[in-house]
């Protein structure tokens, strides 16, 4: 059904589909090319006038040079209402975007580390005040830096133990290098992918023990480490890669066939490659993680998958925890795991990493609306959601039953602007 016009993938619209009889019926069973079963946008509560805005913004963005492409899935009321491809896989071979691409999901990860951690926790074996030192001794005795006037680095013991929690909602205190320039940041990877790229897991965890923590565990939001660690904990647990962990207990479940850490000969050449440039600086930008060997399957940020095989894993979440009579956890686990966990005595520094989450709580992986404004980006109470550093993102509203999942290849600083257009092209298109 695809045809090139003026650069662009015109790529089937769902009304178009189904006014044309391409599909038989809406309740038709999900495959990897429909994750959902079908739905026109407008019958779910879409306008005409708010979907053509959609379109022309991804055409636009394209035409501009401001991405190569994207993959937006949205689904309401467990129907998929979109599912439209734009623009360029890889622009500068001249490959057209498929719904199918394969996108690097960066820290998008994370909320599938905490999702099969959660079931651990489901058949109790582990808690979220189970402290990090039960599984890895070297986190027993940390200490906490302390950064003087001019800069000098002295630490002293940490109280508090970094707890399963701590690790789940960032506040263990270990920070990304790539976050700061102090002598304690200097003193840990960069990043997740970083990470992964230099270390094996059981290195990752002596360098992160080592490392004074950027702050006193359970006191203050801090992006960092916590889900890689969370990630190794599992693979302890088992015996088994956390790949392995995942797709027995989320990504087989869940059809999500496209899923995984490590890339294969035969899914190579689907993977979303970015502009050559960054365009807002001009500056060259790639990712390293489309040509580096992996040495762990890191569960901070180094997951690849498509749109749709998120979208299915986030109409779960937004089930309770099941999709297709298949569950992956309990609807407890999933309204525990997204309810607000910093409370008021924990400092919430979430818009250092995410300006336009202000008024958001953090849960377990993932940022929870607390009120309907202050945030710069619209939503509705109790919406939560997350991104990656590569250009991916996803949010799941339950007022509105809606999941929404955009992927692209943009990891220059555009993405957090796209993060906000996104937002308001997507309610500005509902009908009320």
């Amino acid at each position: 059904m695809n045809k090139k016009m003026n650069g662009f993938v015109g790529v089937w619209t769902l009304t178009t589909a189904l006014a044309a009889g391409l599909c038989a019926s809406v309740q038709a069973q999900p495959t990897p090319q429909i994750p959902l079963p079908l739905a026109t946008a407008q019958s779910q509560g879409f306008t005409a006038e708010g979907l053509k805005r959609i379109d022309a913004f991804f055409k636009h963005e394209i035409a501009n040079n401001q991405m190569p492409g994207a993959v937006l899935a949205v689904a309401k009321n467990g129907k998929l209402v979109i599912y439209e491809a734009y623009g360029f896989r890889n622009k500068a071979a001249n490959v057209a975007m498929t719904k199918d691409t394969i996108f690097e999901l960066a820290s998008m990860t994370k909320i599938m580390t905490a999702v099969s951690a959660l079931t651990f926790y489901e058949a109790g074996q582990l808690t979220l005040n189970s402290p990090v030192s039960l599984w890895f001794p070297q986190f027993k005795d940390m200490k906490v830096g302390h950064l003087g006037s001019d800069g000098t680095l002295t630490t002293s013991a940490a109280t508090n133990p970094i707890t399963v929690q701590d690790l789940m909602r960032h506040t263990s205190g270990l920070t990304y290098g790539g976050r700061g320039a102090t002598a304690i940041h200097k003193q840990f990877p960069e990043g997740s992918v970083a990470s992964a790229i230099e270390y094996t897991g059981p290195q990752v965890l002596d360098k992160l023990a080592a490392a004074p923590l950027l702050h006193e565990p359970g006191t203050v939001w801090n992006y960092g480490f916590g889900l890689d660690v969370l990630g190794l904990i599992q693979e302890k647990i088992t015996g088994k890669p956390l790949s392995e962990v995942m797709r027995e207990r989320i990504w087989n479940k869940l059809g999500m066939v496209d899923t995984g850490f490590t890339k294969t000969a035969k899914n190579e050449s689907r993977f979303a490659q970015p502009l050559p440039t960054d365009p807002r600086t001009g500056k060259p930008q790639s990712m390293a993680i489309l040509t580096a060997q992996l040495k762990y399957d890191c569960g901070g940020g180094c997951s690849y998958g498509t749109a749709g095989d998120y979208l299915r894993f986030g109409q779960m979440l937004l089930n309770g925890g099941t999709l297709d009579g298949k569950r992956v956890l309990g609807p407890q686990t999933v309204a525990f795991m997204t309810a607000d966990h910093l409370g008021t005595a924990i400092k919430n520094d979430i818009t250092a990493t995410e300006a336009g989450r202000a008024g958001y709580g953090f849960g377990l992986s993932v940022a929870v609306r607390k009120e309907r404004g202050v945030a710069a980006i619209n939503g509705n109470i109790g919406d939560y959601t997350w991104n990656g550093a590569y250009g991916t993102t996803f949010w799941a509203d339950p007022k509105e039953k809606m999941v929404v999942v955009m992927m692209a290849a943009t990891p220059g600083e555009m993405r957090k602007e796209y993060r906000e257009r996104l937002s308001a092209l997507i309610y500005g298109a509902l009908e009320k």
